[in-house]
C-alpha cells in the first residue's frame, strides 16, 4: 500500500483505494475526444476504448461497454442510501466508478468512470506501450 501511495497522486489513491469520487467536470478525461484506450492506473489492465465513449453530460468519462469484460467486476453498492452497481478492476480491485442503466441504446448502459482510476493511451502509442492488439479498433490510414 505504501508503494501505491508513492506512485499514485492523492486523488488517484483516494479514488482507487478508498472508493472516493472525483469532482464532475473537473477531471482529466471527462471531455477527452482523442482516439485510444483507457487502462487501469494501478495494474494497467485495458478497460475502455474511445470508440465506446460518449458524452453523458455527467462530467465524468462515460462508456457504453468495457473493452474486455473480464477486466471489470460489478458489485452491489448500498452506500449513500441507495443501491447502485459499483465497477472495480479485476486484477487490482481498484474502485473505478459505477454502472447505470441510462446509457444509449442498444445496451442502455453507462459506465460512469473516474478519470483518476484511468490512464489514457493514445492510438499512436498503443504499440509502443504494449497494447498493439487494440489497434484494430481504430481506422488505420
Amino acid at each position: 500500500m505504501s508503494e501505491l501511495r508513492e506512485r499514485l497522486t492523492e486523488i488517484q489513491f483516494a479514488v482507487t483505494q478508498k472508493d472516493a469520487t472525483e469532482p464532475a467536470f473537473n477531471n482529466e478525461y471527462w471531455d477527452n475526444k482523442e482516439e485510444g484506450i483507457y487502462v487501469e492506473v494501478v495494474s494497467g489492465e485495458p478497460l475502455f476504448s474511445s470508440t465506446d465513449k460518449f458524452d453523458s453530460g455527467s462530467g465524468w468519462p462515460s462508456f457504453t461497454q468495457p473493452l474486455e469484460s473480464k477486466n471489470i467486476v460489478e458489485k452491489e453498492d448500498k452506500s449513500l442510501g441507495m443501491v447502485r452497481v459499483e465497477v472495480r478492476s479485476s486484477k487490482a480491485d481498484s474502485h473505478l466508478g459505477h454502472l447505470f442503466p441510462d446509457g444509449p441504446q442498444p445496451a442502455g448502459q453507462r459506465y460512469c468512470i473516474n478519470s483518476a482510476a484511468l490512464r489514457f493511451i493514445p492510438k499512436d502509442k498503443l504499440e509502443k506501450e504494449g497494447y498493439g492488439e487494440f489497434l484494430n479498433l481504430f481506422d488505420q490510414e
